[in-house]
């Protein structure tokens, strides 16, 4: 009865344009029992004008499902205000809404890493000096803006970081609230300002902002102003380039076995050089007659720097001298024929 009872509250004051004022924690009132898609990755775009301030983009609930609300550039209700996301719990087996509020500090949202400062704990985008608000500018896109009051801190994010949009359940962060958040809390809040919802309810009517339509990657992730969906500070969710993974070697991992091969004479090698001086022999087959008298030495071969010419002339047999002419041999008649005195 409390809980229906607080939120005909805020919707009175919201109706009536009033900031709504919560003295407690998060205000409960949206539940599902699937969880949310991922968070979409996108950049942000350029802050519009100085003293506005990041809220990032979330999966709403409505009757058709899951709709994406761009993350946006708010000016805060009040000086010393800083935003808490909302985020998705999962709770007695269902997944249920915690809705972001304003507060002068930053209190628990689940452990989700909504980026730009958001990194699940705390807020590294900015924070109030001297009732003026300073930037990071390592977080945030100042574009063509000037803005004087910025600072330098270092905001680290790990790489492969879980993109989950809820907390508990199954895939969900496991987050939960510091002391420090539990005290924050217990601190007056104000519910989300007129501009804030009215950029939701923008988002709600856009078909391509359902789930079910964009499959987790809406064309509109981000605006340079609340519900203006269209123009120049439009942001779609960035494309992401999956780059195949490196294998390192694993002793769990069986090597293959390597083709030996005689490597071939005079081969080149790999890296270009002069390949190394391999030795070759020559196996001749032993003759039966050899081996039935191993005495035998086996004629060597001729020396390496005989001539081939000259070698065939000493290992050729010489000829048979040729038959005499028949008009050459002698006659009967010649053999009586007595020589001349």
């Amino acid at each position: 009865m409390g809980r229906i009872r607080l939120l005909v509250f805020l919707a009175a004051a919201l109706a009536a344009g009033l900031p709504a004022v919560i003295a407690g924690a998060q205000v409960i009132c949206i539940s599902n029992v699937s969880p949310p898609p991922e968070l979409p990755v996108y950049e942000q775009p350029p802050i519009p004008a100085p003293g506005y301030m990041w809220t990032p983009g979330y999966w709403a609930s409505g009757p058709n499902g899951y709709f994406w609300v761009p993350g946006t550039w708010i000016l805060p209700p009040a000086v010393g205000s800083l935003w808490t996301p909302g985020y998705w719990g999962w709770r007695d087996g269902i997944y249920v809404w915690n809705a972001g509020y304003w507060g002068p500090h930053i209190g628990f949202y689940g452990g989700i890493n909504y980026g730009f400062g958001y990194a699940g704990i705390g807020y590294e985008g900015g924070r109030w000096e001297g009732g003026v608000f300073a930037y990071n500018r390592t977080v945030n896109n100042f574009g063509s803006m000037s803005i004087t009051n910025v600072y330098e801190k270092t905001v680290v994010v790990e790489p492969g970081a879980t993109r989950a949009s809820f907390n508990g359940g199954s895939g969900g962060t496991t987050a939960r609230p510091t002391p420090e958040q539990e005290a924050a809390a217990r601190d007056p809040h104000v519910a989300a300002i007129p501009a804030q919802l009215q950029h939701e309810r923008t988002a709600s009517a856009d078909k391509s902002l359902l789930a079910s339509e964009n499959h987790g990657r809406p064309a509109i992730a981000a605006t340079a102003r609340a519900g203006e969906f269209t123009g120049k500070g439009v942001v779609a969710t960035k494309e992401e380039i999956v780059r195949p993974a490196a294998v390192a070697p694993s002793a769990n991992v069986p090597k293959m076995p390597e083709n030996k091969l005689p490597a071939a004479k005079n081969a080149p090698t790999t890296g270009g050089g002069t390949p190394p001086k391999q030795e070759h022999r020559e196996v001749k087959s032993t003759p039966p007659e050899a081996k039935a008298h191993p005495e035998a030495k086996p004629t060597p071969p001729p020396p390496s720097n005989t001539k081939p010419a000259a070698h065939a002339a000493t290992t050729a047999k010489p000829s048979a001298p040729p038959p005499p002419h028949p008009a050459s041999a002698p006659t009967a008649k010649d053999k009586n024929k007595k020589p001349p005195a």
